[in-house]
């Protein structure tokens, strides 16, 4: 490791149409959030994590981005305004601003494709399975699409793996506003991307429900490149209900969203689902907080609209 301090920071995400069938190739989109994962890093003696010593076979995304390094002297301080297990991106947002600090001190490529990929890759060594669509988005922020006409939205990498190909494209968006309900589960992405892709390997009808997300998700692209939120919110709701039969909602998940329907154009579980976030699109965000509340969520408002990575070193 090199001698300067530096701090980087990513933001967390929200998919709007697509998670678990994009692990196979389909379209998905997904969007930057106004809360981040920031990171500091300096040399040090051991790894130290927030001034502890650690084994990292417990932080399992930091071990894949030292190991691949041989880093074994380095002190990390993390800062995370995005909950752990909520489907918010925040192992994405963690690797997006750990790899892009890293690269910074080490003088590494820093462009944003190639922290996108690595990200990516050291997603897919964690779990097993994974999709490009949560790290870049964390990486470039904004309107993230994958696998979307080119009329929709503008190419800017592609990465591929596992017998599946993504093209992830920057997607112009209206500024929106979302709620989050947080159920309080912190739920692995992992073992619900394992059930899913067990699911559809055993079951013809499991694969006909990943198709129909994948029709429902290119709908919503047209929906938002048109600013119709009415027409999105509707596809959203809808691609609740598909998840839902896949097995990765639960019922918390299904009460908030329930709950937030009178208020907002639409709603659904983001992320992998189990347990972790719903989202709902919404112009009275205030009103269906409340109703999140009443039904033992825990409500926030996001905003979208904003930048992915950030890396710099730290003013000596």
């Amino acid at each position: 490791m090199r001698g300067r301090t530096v701090r980087a920071s990513a933001p967390g995400k929200l998919i709007v149409l697509g998670e678990h069938s994009v692990v196979f190739g389909k379209p998905a989109l997904a969007l930057a959030i106004d809360r981040r994962f920031g990171c500091e890093i300096s040399p040090g003696s051991g790894v130290l994590l927030n001034g502890v010593g650690v084994s990292l076979r417990l932080h399992p995304h930091i071990d894949s981005i030292l190991r691949r390094r041989e880093i074994s002297d380095i002190r990390i301080i993390t800062d995370s305004e995005i909950p752990s297990g909520s489907g918010l991106g925040s192992s994405a947002a963690l690797s997006a601003a750990l790899i892009s600090a890293v690269r910074l001190m080490m003088r590494e490529e820093c462009r944003e494709e190639a922290v996108a990929l690595e990200a990516f890759e050291t997603e897919y060594e964690v779990q097993g399975r994974a999709s490009p669509i949560d790290t870049s988005t964390s990486v470039h922020g904004g309107g993230v699409a994958v696998n979307c006409p080119e009329s929709i939205g503008t190419p800017i990498w592609n990465i591929s793996k596992g017998g599946n190909s993504w093209t992830v494209s920057d997607i112009p968006v209206p500024k929106m506003t979302f709620v989050v309900g947080y159920t309080g589960i912190k739920a692995a992405t992992g073992p619900l991307v394992q059930k899913v892709r067990k699911y559809k390997e055993s079951n013809r009808f499991a694969s006909d429900i990943i198709d129909e997300i994948g029709d429902v998700t290119l709908s919503g692209m047209s929906a938002i490149s048109r600013n119709d939120k009415q027409n999105l919110g509707e596809l959203m709701t809808r691609d609740h209900k598909l998840l839902s039969i896949l097995g990765v909602s639960c019922k918390e998940l299904n009460k908030l969203v329930d709950a937030s329907l009178e208020h907002s154009y639409g709603a659904k579980l983001t992320g992998s689902g189990g347990g972790g976030s719903m989202i709902a699109l919404t112009d009275e965000p205030e009103k269906v907080c409340r109703a999140i509340a009443l039904r033992g969520g825990e409500p926030f408002i996001v905003r979208t609209g904003v930048p992915g990575i950030s890396a710099e070193f730290a003013e000596l």
